[in-house]
């Protein structure tokens, strides 16, 4: 693949991913971590409404297009069988609770999402709920 194509295949995956989750893609980031011969793609989705920045999954690939289809399949085969969880939270300093919501393994998963590049001492959790299967 010419470098040109690559770029178009990386700019069509990013957006079919945003368009399978329902959010607009300006609010995906995909933070690529170049590791030896492999490539960490984070995908870190951002709530417009709180302005806060949230990891959503990883997946690791032998370059960028192999983890973008894997964080694809991941979407697709295994995001709607991990547990749906609400985290309710403030910022320290400030007065309004937040609600947010993950897909994770478990509570430990969920807040590792949540506190995902950022400083625990900057953050108050309330809660955390497994919410029900419906």
């Amino acid at each position: 693949m010419v470098p040109a194509d690559y770029n178009v295949e990386l700019a069509r995956l990013q957006g079919d991913i945003a368009t399978r989750l329902g959010i607009a893609q300006e609010n995906c980031v995909f933070n690529f971590k170049q590791k030896n011969e492999t490539v960490r793609l984070d995908l870190v989705t951002i709530n417009p409404k709180h302005e806060q920045s949230f990891l959503f999954h990883t997946e690791t690939g032998t370059d960028k297009v192999d983890a973008l289809k894997k964080m694809l399949e991941y979407i697709d085969e295994h995001y709607q069988l991990e547990s749906s969880m609400t985290i309710q939270w403030v910022k320290v300093g400030e007065n309004k609770l937040h609600t947010s919501y993950f897909r994770a393994r478990n509570m430990y998963d969920a807040l590792d999402k949540f506190y995902y590049e950022r400083d625990q001492s900057n953050y108050k959790i309330f809660s955390i709920t497994l919410n029900p299967v419906s």
